[in-house]
């Protein structure tokens, strides 16, 4: 049986901590789907189409990886790819308990997909969009943050 996860999320840019999650994911399983998922409650910086560029780019040379769009709920994406795992990355406690909702109402919804947390490198534990993008705002230095293909996006969208 060959072992498919999606790996979601809103990558924002996506971060060294969101390809750290991706690579490992990449070892563990046959297949991972990278599905950048729509989410009305946040302001991107990037479009749809810009964020699944970018994960492409820095992704390429990973051959299992896909990286796709979904406007919808996960867990319809995940069986439309058929799927058997979610594949989550972790940084610290406080993201365990919005974790834990999101794999509870999945379960509901379909209980044959099982989710799996994945702890993020400890050198990408503090690693956020939100503060790559205040710091390249402000011209500030994250080259060690970000693949470069990503530090150029960010360059030149705050240009």
């Amino acid at each position: 049986m060959v072992s498919t996860a999606v790996c979601p999320g809103s990558f924002d840019p996506i971060t060294y901590g969101h390809l750290d999650i991706i690579k490992r994911g990449a070892k563990v399983f046959d297949e991972v789907y990278v599905c950048v998922l729509h989410n009305s409650s946040k302001k991107p910086l990037f479009s749809v189409e810009e964020r699944c560029e970018l994960i492409r780019e820095v992704t390429k040379d990973i051959p299992n990886v896909t990286v796709e769009s979904y406007d919808g709920l996960l867990i319809n994406y995940a069986k439309n790819k058929k799927a058997n795992s979610i594949l989550r990355g972790l940084r610290a406690v406080s993201d365990f308990e919005y974790e834990m909702q999101g794999t509870s109402m999945n379960r509901v919804l379909d209980e044959t997909i099982e989710t799996f947390f994945m702890m993020t490198n400890n050198q990408y534990s503090f690693l956020s969009s939100s503060i790559v993008k205040e710091v390249a705002k402000y011209e500030g230095n994250i080259s060690e943050l970000v693949p470069e293909a990503v530090e150029h996006a960010l360059k030149k969208k705050f240009k």
